[in-house]
């Protein structure tokens, strides 16, 4: 488990240096297809880089539980749930985060926030309902190790970074943002290349972003399940919740595209695809590593 963990975490920085690159050269050269030194499209992407990631680091957590239709759980609503929690964090060395219900039948939960001390936790109330308690306390264990191992703010940051790169590929399309130099002042053929490479990076740099970002979501889902089992030393818990998560196969009924990577499960689908495009790695095999681990 504790190689697991060292392997995701160094993978994960590797990735998240990746999409930063893309960024600055993305911004370099939109700008030298324009005409320009490079310098400026290099300063606009670190412009929008800043400005998104800014409102998303400070408001990222409410705009994700507001779209979820979470509720706040106050400890006399459930006290099952909040000592539940509440204990795990005590093991774990965290503070207790802020506990939300989603009214929905569908079994899952996420974490929020951009720091332990100012965490979230959203449970669907399928969850509690369906789940037993060795069960539920691996999907809390496992949204706390997203806590601890501060997964929630590097997943938030990712995201934005790709978003960031949708936008500048976007600019460059419409060609709003840009004013076009003299391209004849240094050679046609020059500029032609870098005009081709611009839009050639303009289509295919958002999808390449997308495929970094599910990545990163999915190694963050398979150290989530190492570090909950180390936490509540019952792997077989989070296994079997996941099993009863694929076997109901129910989305939630309220989920957004930009949040999905951040529930325990695909919020679409209760069996995550394999796919290149999933959000999630296939359920079938984090339950197999979870049984190699007991």
């Amino acid at each position: 488990m504790y190689s697991q963990i060292d392997s995701n975490k160094q993978k994960s920085i590797l990735l998240m240096m990746l999409v930063a690159a893309l960024v600055v050269g993305l911004g370099y050269v939109f700008d030298r297809a324009y005409g320009g030194d490079g310098y400026s499209g290099i300063f606009l992407g670190i412009i929008i880089s800043i400005l998104t990631t800014s409102v998303s680091y400070f408001q990222g957590d409410k705009v994700a539980l507001m779209t979820s239709g979470a509720k706040l759980l106050e400890k006399n609503d459930n006290p099952y749930v909040y000592r539940l929690v509440e204990n795990l964090c005590i093991t774990a060395g965290i503070p207790t985060p802020k506990i939300y219900i989603i009214e929905d039948s569908a079994i899952n939960a996420f974490a929020t926030g951009r720091k332990p001390e100012l965490a979230s936790i959203a449970i669907t109330r399928g969850a509690i309902e369906k789940l037993e308690n060795e069960e539920l306390e691996g999907v809390v264990a496992h949204e706390l190790s997203h806590v601890k191992n501060y997964d929630i703010r590097f997943m938030m940051l990712v995201a934005v970074l790709v978003g960031a790169i949708s936008i500048m590929a976007n600019i460059f399309l419409h060609g709003g943002m840009f004013r076009r130099r003299n391209n004849d002042r240094e050679g046609g053929d020059g500029m032609a290349i870098f005009a081709i490479a611009g839009i050639v990076l303009a289509i295919l740099s958002p999808i390449i972003a997308q495929l970094i970002k599910l990545a990163v979501s999915r190694k963050r889902e398979y150290l989530a399940d190492a570090s909950g089992s180390l936490l509540t030393r019952y792997p077989q818990g989070l296994a079997n919740a996941l099993e009863k998560i694929a076997a109901e196969n129910q989305p939630l009924q309220q989920a957004s595209p930009a949040t999905a990577p951040m529930y325990i499960s695909n919020p679409f689908s209760g069996k995550a695809l394999s796919g290149l495009f999933s959000t999630h790695p296939p359920i079938e095999d984090r339950i197999k590593k979870l049984r190699e681990m007991a």
